[in-house]
């Protein structure tokens, strides 16, 4: 699987793996919410994270991650390719090559607790509201300095 760092072109296609996993995955979220983050995710969150995209054999995006420094933003895979091993390798993508040791992560979406719990994460603090003050707990997890 290669990464390779996405551009603005790739915007869309990231808007579109974003929506479809969050779909499938953030059942706690309002569809207004979903809306709101879309436009944040496009207007916001892209052009100030460091990017990084994952295509499969026909040149289909199915994956991205987004970083600041040693932190983890956001990990989405399409739905369909969930379970296959994307994740991890781009999760191991980003603590290997970018240096990643921490993340966010929402309480109401277990199974991402569960893969980072997997990957060596371990949760070190927790927030009663998200980063933008709504009610979604959000637990900060912190790589296991024996799984790197």
């Amino acid at each position: 699987m290669i990464v390779q760092t996405a551009t603005r072109a790739h915007d869309n296609e990231i808007i579109r793996v974003w929506e479809s996993s969050v779909r499938a995955t953030h059942h706690f979220l309002p569809e207004e919410k979903i809306a709101e983050l879309k436009v944040a995710i496009k207007d916001i969150y892209l052009p100030n994270l460091a990017v990084f995209v994952t295509f499969d054999d026909l040149g289909n995006m199915i994956g991205f991650l987004g970083c600041d420094e040693h932190r983890l933003e956001m990990l989405f895979i399409s739905p369909e390719n969930r379970g296959q091993g994307t994740g991890k390798k781009l999760l191991q993508y980003a603590i290997d090559t970018l240096g990643i040791t921490e993340l966010d992560v929402n309480e109401q979406n277990p199974q991402a607790i569960g893969f980072y719990q997997h990957m060596g994460f371990t949760q070190y603090a927790r927030s009663e509201l998200d980063g933008e003050g709504n009610p979604y707990p959000i637990l900060h997890m912190r790589l296991n300095p024996v799984a790197q």
